[in-house]
């Protein structure tokens, strides 16, 4: 019975020690995966001005093509309104000549 008694809390030691040692590596494991995660942290935390740098260059190139675009439409459109302003002032000067001679003619 001695025998038996032994072997079995010899089993529990061995038990015990494999527990242990799971434990060491879980907490081992566990540790080094921390310290993964702060290295992420670190490196993302410094490319974020580079994030921040590239989506402003981006959003400035954005503006700067929508303001080209915005000032190429305004050219054309003051183009046609110098073209109609001429059209309407040649038709006002005929206008103003058809009625001076008109007048002048009257009498």
């Amino acid at each position: 019975m001695k025998d038996i008694l032994k072997r079995l809390l010899d089993a529990e030691l061995k038990a015990q020690e494999f527990v242990n040692q799971a434990k060491q590596q879980r907490d081992l494991i566990i540790k080094e995966a921390q310290e993964e995660v702060q290295r992420a942290e670190e490196r993302f935390n410094a490319r974020i001005p580079e994030i921040y740098s590239s989506f402003e260059n981006k959003a400035q190139e954005r503006a700067a093509q929508t303001i080209n675009e915005l000032q190429r439409r305004c050219d054309e459109r003051c183009l046609e309104l110098a073209k109609e302003a001429e059209q309407h002032h040649q038709i006002a000067l005929e206008a103003v000549l058809n009625k001076l001679f008109k007048i002048s003619g009257d009498k």
